[in-house]
């Protein structure tokens, strides 16, 4: 029988049906070759759904913390470290993910949690979603929602955490809580939709001198050299109640999941709600995956999921290194002009030879997307330089920019061949036409 994932968005409240790389894909929306399409009405099967699980709502972040390396000029000096010799991060110019080498494996699951976790902090997202009432009507709703975060560097002023794009994506305000429960306001740095990866950035100015001397920098393993059966141990805000650990194997490597573009270390490792964005790491105490998923289903025990660090340090390296953007007012916000009613799937991509990203079923007469050529039928997949596989995406990076701003966006067409080919396209954002 083939197996189905039922992904949950808690930022939309709405349930995606797809089939695994064993099954059949599905899709529902806007088909490329045709009209949209509505997407049937489905109940879940119960034997298993998959679930997204950086987020927790109505839950206040409560924090209980500990320690290991010292931010700063105390990260890479005094203060207790993880076991092996940890390179310095550069505290001026680019910033740099830390790296180890020379570690000797502790089996103390209680020494290397206390090492690791003043690494790890909690994300709270603050955001508004409009909400029907109980007479029909629409209203606004505040909604919060937690995850996890884990500290990996800073530049000449700024603290740098790695998380997941659906712990911070959607959000009005976030929130970072350290290992002493002092809490301080974030700014997004970058987010890359398609591998789920974010880097937000504190200023350290914000930051209180007890703090510093409390938080530490995450030491970074190597993911490619993992072995199945090694053991593994997940830190994160589990439910929003503060640091937990879980313990466990790496089950298998290069999993694959619908709607993540690479692939996945599997663990058995219990992970939770609000562990998302939070470490996965391996005996010696260095982080080795970025948790983000779970099966969860009644027939299903025991089945996480976490980026591999190997895979993702590049794109994270991109994203530290980016400027940090603060929201514009919807007045101000700019717009492509177009029109999308699908998203172009991993499902979809692999069925049609199309690249992931936004389907263009409409350009906007007038508007900034036909000024500059894109046409319909052109699919999105990056807008500078930063990954997009759908609508929302797209949006969440959009409000960054005013009217008038300029943007790169990366526009596959298909050739005469029916093989897509990609350009960069230059656009000035004009006005919303609705």
């Amino acid at each position: 029988m083939d197996n189905q994932y039922n992904y949950y968005n808690p930022n939309e409240n709405t349930n995606y049906q797809s089939q695994n790389q064993n099954g059949a894909g599905q899709f529902h929306g806007q088909d490329p070759q045709g009209g949209p399409q509505k997407k049937p009405g489905k109940k879940t099967p119960k034997w298993i759904k998959a679930a997204c699980l950086g987020l927790v709502f109505g839950l206040v972040a409560g924090a209980s913390f500990q320690a290991v390396n010292v931010v700063g000029d105390r990260i890479f000096g005094s203060g207790e470290k993880s076991s092996g010799s940890l390179k310095q991060t550069e505290t001026s110019g680019d910033a740099k993910l830390t790296t180890a080498s020379g570690s000797t494996v502790s089996s103390d699951i209680a020494d290397i949690s206390e090492k690791a976790m003043p690494s790890i902090v909690s994300i709270t997202n603050m955001s508004v979603e409009e909400v029907q009432n109980f007479f029909g009507g629409i209203q606004e709703q505040q909604s919060e929602s937690v995850g996890s975060g884990i500290i990996i560097g800073q530049n000449d002023s700024e603290l740098l955490i790695a998380t997941n794009n659906h712990v911070v994506e959607g959000n009005d305000t976030l929130t970072v809580t350290f290992i002493d429960e002092e809490s301080v306001e974030a700014n997004v740095k970058g987010t890359d939709a398609a591998q789920d990866l974010a880097v937000v950035a504190v200023n350290l100015k914000d930051i209180k001198d007890s703090t510093m001397d409390q938080i530490a920098v995450a030491t970074m393993g190597d993911s490619d050299k993992l072995k199945v059966g090694e053991p593994a141990i997940a830190i994160g805000n589990a439910l929003g109640y503060g640091q937990s650990v879980t313990t466990g194997i790496i089950s298998a490597k290069d999993r694959t999941m619908e709607g993540h573009e690479g692939n996945l270390l599997q663990t058995d490792a219990a992970i939770n709600p609000g562990n998302s964005g939070g470490a996965l790491l391996n005996a010696n105490g260095e982080v080795i995956g970025i948790n983000t998923a779970k099966v969860a289903a009644d027939s299903v025990e025991g089945m996480g999921y976490a980026i591999p660090i190997s895979d993702a340090s590049d794109t994270i390296n991109q994203l530290m290194n980016q400027e940090t953007r603060t929201k514009v007012s919807a007045e101000e916000q700019g717009y492509i002009g177009i029109r999308s009613q699908a998203d172009v799937s991993t499902d979809l991509a692999e069925m049609y030879n199309m690249p992931t990203g936004v389907y263009v079923s409409e350009v906007v007469d007038g508007g900034a997307a036909q000024k500059a050529g894109i046409e319909k039928g052109s699919i999105i997949t990056a807008i500078n330089g930063t990954s997009v596989n759908s609508m929302s995406a797209l949006q969440e990076q959009l409000q960054y920019y005013r009217v008038g701003d300029k943007v790169t966006l990366t526009v596959a067409v298909p050739g005469r061949g029916g093989e897509y080919e990609s350009s960069d396209v230059e656009v000035t954002l004009g006005k919303s036409f609705e």
